[in-house]
């Protein structure tokens, strides 16, 4: 029963990462910048839905608050700092460079602002919990669970099926076609960029409300959702979602057989070796920025 706790532990952290990897990979697909503020987005909408609740707001009403405010970081954060660097013709590291002060800059702020402290929600059915089949769920954990299979999905058909995520896809094919037959990738890439930061506003909030936050700690999950989606296939979306997921149970079994501080080190391990047998990941699609 240890072993399935763990398992289904796994699944739930994995839903959570995965909508990280998710976003991220959704930018980075279309755009090829490696958008290390993400994890900056992530601790600040986290913050910001923290504040809401202990300010008295309702925890659906902060949850909300918190992904727009997810959304108007991410198209600022375009339009004043990438798109202002792809005018100059700045090179994908000095981007990388640039983004690395973003999120230093966010941290910090979120430090000054809020606090530079571990915080906890102060909502009374974080506590609650589900027992299935003698597995325990807590409510944050099964709202994760649920929150992030809709989310997913509703990217994909976004993707498939409207005028935007079509353009959006037209665009990761071929960004100077799109931009020679008038698909204006500049506000498109502001876009994607507002939709992936809506998205991790969701995980930011809600792993908050399961376990705590600290300013200085969303690089780690950053990384990890980095490593799903390299070792899922980079420009595959299923494949980041699914390889996140993996790597979450295989760093929630480990637990059981060596100490909780290096349960991370096999996640790392396991990416070392799709890096050496197989570095085009499990979803192999030929290097482009296509979805």
């Amino acid at each position: 029963m240890l072993y399935l706790q763990l398992f289904v532990d796994g699944v739930v952290s994995g839903c959570a990462i995965g909508l990280v990897s998710l976003s991220f990979s959704y930018f980075y697909s279309v755009t090829g910048i490696f958008h290390v503020a993400h994890a900056g987005i992530y601790t600040l909408c986290g913050y910001v839905a923290w504040a809401l609740v202990a300010a008295g707001a309702p925890f659906i009403a902060a949850l909300m608050l918190a992904v727009l405010a997810g959304a108007l970081s991410g198209y600022a954060t375009q339009h004043v700092l990438y798109q202002r660097l792809a005018d100059r013709q700045a090179s994908p590291l000095v981007m990388m460079i640039a983004s690395i002060g973003l999120l230093t800059v966010l941290q910090n702020i979120v430090a000054i602002v809020f606090s530079p402290n571990i915080v906890q929600f102060d909502v009374p059915w974080r506590v609650g919990h589900l027992d299935i089949a003698g597995v325990t769920l807590s409510h944050p954990q099964a709202l994760i669970g649920v929150l992030s299979i809709v989310i997913f999905v509703g990217l994909a058909a976004f993707s498939a099926r409207t005028d935007l995520g079509k353009r959006i896809r037209a665009i990761a094919s071929n960004a100077e076609l799109a931009e020679i037959t008038r698909l204006d990738p500049k506000r498109v890439f502001a876009y994607v960029l507002a939709i992936s930061s809506a998205i991790v506003a969701v995980p930011a909030v809600l792993v908050g409300v399961d376990q705590a936050m600290q300013p200085y700690t969303s690089l780690i999950v950053l990384l990890t959702a980095v490593v799903a989606m390299i070792a899922g296939g980079i420009g595959s979306l299923p494949g980041a979602f699914g390889m996140s997921i993996v790597l979450a149970v295989i760093q929630s079994l480990s637990v059981a057989l060596i100490p909780g501080r290096w349960s991370i080190a096999a996640v790392f391990g396991v990416f070392i070796l799709f890096i050496l047998l197989k570095p085009e990941g499990l979803f192999r699609r030929r290097f482009s920025r296509a979805l």
